[in-house]
């Protein structure tokens, strides 16, 4: 009700739905066809992530945001895995959360740079180790296509820095980084910036 109440007083947005549990969430997005869905991680019978990936699998062209908390549900990351298209806190201030969606809805993604630190402290205690020794890097192999600028990019959009904050530190133009950005998800096959984070997170580009 609280979310609806802030969203329903931006003007340009609508709620179009509303649903109790994951099976009613997925009958309404395939009645509805929303823009965005927000997406709780834990909920009665279909969690968060099974929901994400059936939407993601379906084809639609609705965007999910996940809603997590501050410590980062370990199953939140999963549905970025899924396809989601960011993170959202649910302590998230009323600007924040609208436009956090208006980002998605536009195509774009969403993570907080708060939360990128938390991925980066669960992915360090995921990361195997040799007699103390610092684990041998995994990297994707499709990273070797990414030009030196491009990982410099890659790097700093991992740290959850908007376009405007990564050309103001790689002394670029906002419209430079947006073209980097764009080769960068065209290289990894990726369809957003988010899912270029996690695969940065997974190939062991970040953290090393």
């Amino acid at each position: 009700m609280g979310f609806r109440l802030v969203l329903e007083d931006a003007g340009d947005v609508v709620v179009v739905g509303e649903a109790g549990d994951g099976a009613e969430a997925l009958r309404q997005v395939e009645a509805l066809r929303p823009d965005v869905v927000l997406m709780d991680v834990r909920m009665p019978g279909t969690n968060g992530i099974e929901a994400t990936e059936r939407i993601v699998a379906s084809g639609s062209s609705s965007r999910v945001l996940i809603l997590t908390t501050f410590d980062l549900d370990e199953y939140a990351f999963a549905a970025l895995r899924a396809g989601a298209s960011g993170f959202l806190l649910k302590d998230a201030r009323p600007a924040e959360l609208v436009g956090a969606i208006r980002s998605v809805a536009a195509g774009d993604a969403v993570m907080a740079p708060r939360v990128t630190r938390r991925m980066l402290e669960l992915f360090a205690q995921e990361l195997p180790a040799d007699a103390g020794a610092p684990a041998a890097p995994r990297e994707d192999p499709r990273l070797a296509d990414l030009t030196h600028r491009e990982r410099e990019v890659l790097l700093a959009v991992a740290e959850g820095l908007s376009n405007a904050e990564v050309a103001e530190r790689l002394f670029l133009s906002e419209a430079t980084v947006k073209t980097h950005v764009g080769r960068i998800l065209a290289k990894l096959g990726v369809r957003d910036r988010v899912q270029a984070v996690v695969l940065a997170f997974e190939s062991g580009l970040v953290g090393r």
